[in-house]
């Protein structure tokens, strides 16, 4: 007998997100990420957008590319910092809320200092994507940390691999993860003890603690560089706001997952795409939805 996940169904917890009248920024929490290596600057900034525009009462860019670091005339909103030599002591000085890692990251020595710094730090929920799975996936070092700090802060973490990252951190071939993606989504939750999203047509979402979730929305215009940045902003901001507002790291990424994924369809509903559909547009669709549902 095949066995089918449930499908995911979380949009109605959107309402929780609802803001009383006198609530101000520090309720809707504080979220850094951190990126944007030499050349990939823009990776950080769509997912510092998405942040923005979802919701985050802070969002701080911590951006490893020094041309980069500096105000975006488009988007003054986000506070954009060169990211410190010290990772530890910039973490400890920013008290974040939430903090999400991978984004551009790169795969330097000092991006390997950030994600180590991140995986030490307590408590808060965290996000890792990109190249920040791919430094976990070539080092005992910082997996052993992941487990250890699930381990002491369970349900605090969340790795959004898509099958080519999930195939390195599992050593195994990109089609051995497609051809059971079930069985692949098992073992990252077994190897990391994270929440997992394992991204691609029917993202599948399970954890430790939670059955195996399938998100049945998204189309074929969501597979653009810069998307997978978008929803680990979108997570980040759920879960920065989450805090204050009783919405843990899964919820926030059930929401998170099935608002993008849902937000594409609408798009192309609407002629945009699926073809050249953008992971901009994406993001103010997504805050549209979201306003609709509070």
């Amino acid at each position: 007998m095949t066995f089918s996940p449930a499908k995911l169904d979380m949009l109605h917890a959107i309402a929780r997100l609802k803001r009383a009248p006198n609530e101000h920024k520090g309720n809707a929490g504080k979220a850094v990420l951190i990126g944007g290596a030499p050349g990939m600057a823009g990776a950080l900034l769509l997912a510092g957008k998405a942040c923005l525009h979802l919701g985050s009462g802070w969002t701080i860019l911590e951006m490893l590319d020094p041309s980069s670091a500096k105000a975006h005339d488009l988007q003054p909103e986000l506070m954009i910092r060169l990211a410190e030599d010290e990772p530890n002591l910039a973490l400890s000085q920013i008290a974040a809320d939430v903090i999400a890692i991978g984004p551009g990251l790169g795969q330097s020595e000092f991006a390997f200092q950030w994600l180590k710094a991140c995986l030490e730090y307590p408590r808060a929920p965290l996000i890792l994507d990109a190249d920040a799975l791919n430094l976990i996936a070539d080092s005992e070092v910082l997996l052993n940390a992941l487990r250890q700090r699930n381990i002491k802060f369970p349900g605090q973490s969340v790795i959004t691999p898509h099958p080519g990252e999930a195939a390195k951190l599992l050593k195994t071939k990109t089609e051995n993860i497609q051809t059971n993606r079930l069985d692949a989504l098992q073992q990252l939750v077994s190897l990391t003890q994270s929440i997992v999203v394992l991204k691609g047509q029917h993202s599948l979402i399970a954890s430790a603690h939670h059955e195996v979730l399938q998100c049945d929305a998204g189309n074929p215009g969501m597979g653009t560089g810069g998307m997978g940045d978008v929803l680990t902003g979108s997570i980040t901001a759920i879960a920065a706001q989450g805090v204050r507002h009783h919405i843990d790291l899964w919820e926030a990424t059930c929401i998170a997952v099935e608002l993008h994924a849902t937000a594409a369809d609408d798009l192309v509903r609407k002629g945009v795409g699926p073809i050249g559909l953008t992971p901009t547009e994406t993001i103010l669709e997504m805050r549209c939805l979201l306003n609709k549902l509070l």
